[in-house]
């Protein structure tokens, strides 16, 4: 089976950008920890501060699955559910393509 990667869009409520920023720094952290974890990169958008992107590569469907299901996450979600200007944006992907 192939890698999975997963892009996820997240933006900020007015005013909490560092708060999310901050919350989003210790989800990379705690993700890079699971061993089924490739890539787990958090990216912002320089122009609009608030707005950020995740790309993330797990070995396979169970390491993403054991991910969905892990504590830390559960603990990220509801941490960052106040501070989200709206519902985070997550896509599952298969590389078809590419090096």
């Amino acid at each position: 089976m192939s890698e999975i990667h997963v892009f996820a869009t997240v933006s900020a409520a007015a005013g909490k950008e560092t708060e999310l920023r901050d919350a989003l720094v210790e989800l990379v952290a705690a993700s890079h920890e699971e061993p089924g974890v490739v890539h787990y990169i958090l990216h912002e958008d320089p122009k609009t501060l608030g707005n950020f992107y995740v790309f993330e590569v797990y070995k396979d469907q169970a390491a993403l699955d054991a991910h969905m299901g892990s504590a830390h996450l559960a603990a990220a979600f509801a941490k960052a559910g106040p501070l989200l200007g709206g519902p985070p944006r997550i896509t599952p992907t298969v590389v078809i393509a590419g090096k």
